[in-house]
């Protein structure tokens, strides 16, 4: 009962949020055929003063930081991404009128991570002042470029089972590198070595840190006139990928927060981080998982894979997996 009541008062909570208020407020202005947007330039400019943002904070941290206590949330971020894919990819891949390409498509970009329901996590526990590691973001790509990198190889294994050809070598270095490349990673990448070797303390609090929670809003309402958009293109695939989308976060939740706690015990991971390690686990890839998963499975169909992704998706992983691993924690370490 406990959990019910505290989910059912985060997420009343969460409603109110300008967060969620923005994203509701996206996809209500795609709805009603408005010709606002926002361009692509801009949309980008966004993305890398938020994930700077977190890097910076998060390198300045880790300097700091005791590496044995990062090891162990680190190794259980990987782990959350292959289990990920592995899951979707055998669930989906069962299933009547899903292509094999589009099954681990859709369950790459589910094992990924979203900057945009990371960054939203980071402001509700600052809201709720609950403490975390200031590190715990940069557990990103330590989930993210695995999930991607199975997807790609499991994908490429069966189209050459499929074929009866000799399963061919997959380039894995090519992969990493793309995923690497890739704006969203490379921003917060950069944004740790700086804040790891440099002083920027000044420089993020300046300018970085004012502008988060503005842009995140910019971002919400973008992300809400893509998911609108979006939904008009899952409609003409199987359903099994709005079903997938709505259970996939939870359950990719759960595994997150249960070895977070493990995590907890082991090194004392603290109740925020493990909110956070729940969320990213939750959440699924909006900017750099698409386009390396177009490219490196180009069979999927991308109104499948990021219809699923965008339009219900990272929707439920905000408004329903942020509450409820609030909640979670409420009840779990007596918050």
């Amino acid at each position: 009962m406990d959990l019910l009541a505290n989910f059912a008062s985060s997420f009343v909570s969460q409603l109110q949020s300008p967060t969620l208020a923005f994203l509701i407020g996206g996809m209500v202005l795609a709805a009603t055929g408005s010709k606002l947007a926002i361009p692509d330039a801009v949309y980008r400019f966004i993305i890398f003063v938020l994930l700077m943002s977190i890097g910076l904070h998060g390198g300045m941290e880790i300097r700091e930081a005791d590496p044995t206590e990062l090891a162990l949330p680190a190794l259980f971020a990987a782990l959350i991404g292959v289990i990920a894919v592995l899951l979707g990819a055998q669930t989906l891949g069962r299933l009547p009128g899903v292509s094999k390409d589009d099954a681990y498509a859709t369950a790459g970009l589910f094992g990924a991570v979203s900057a945009s329901t990371l960054a939203v996590a980071m402001v509700v526990l600052e809201e709720k002042e609950i403490p975390f590691e200031a590190w715990a973001p940069a557990l990103y790509p330590f989930m993210d470029i695995p999930a991607l990198i199975l997807a790609i190889v499991l994908a490429s294994l069966a189209k050459a089972k499929q074929s009866g050809e000799k399963a061919k070598r997959v380039a894995i270095g090519e992969i990493i590198k793309d995923s690497l490349r890739s704006s969203a990673l490379s921003a917060l990448l950069l944004g740790l070595a700086i804040g790891f070797i440099a002083e920027p303390r000044e420089v993020h609090e300046g300018f970085y840190d004012l502008l988060f929670r503005g842009f995140l809003s910019v971002l919400m309402l973008v992300m809400g006139m893509e998911a609108w958009a979006r939904l008009s293109e899952l409609r003409r695939v199987a359903h099994w990928y709005a079903a997938y989308a709505v259970i996939a976060p939870i359950t990719h939740g759960l595994i997150g927060f249960g070895l977070g706690y493990i995590a907890h015990v082991l090194v004392g991971f603290s109740p925020g981080g493990v909110i956070i390690l729940a969320i990213i686990a939750a959440s699924n890839s909006d900017i750099s998982g698409p386009p390396t998963l177009r490219a490196g499975i180009p069979g999927a169909n991308p109104s499948s894979f990021i219809g699923a992704s965008t339009s219900v998706g990272t929707p439920i992983a905000i408004a329903v997996c942020v509450p409820l691993f609030v909640a979670l924690a409420e009840v779990v370490f007596g918050l």
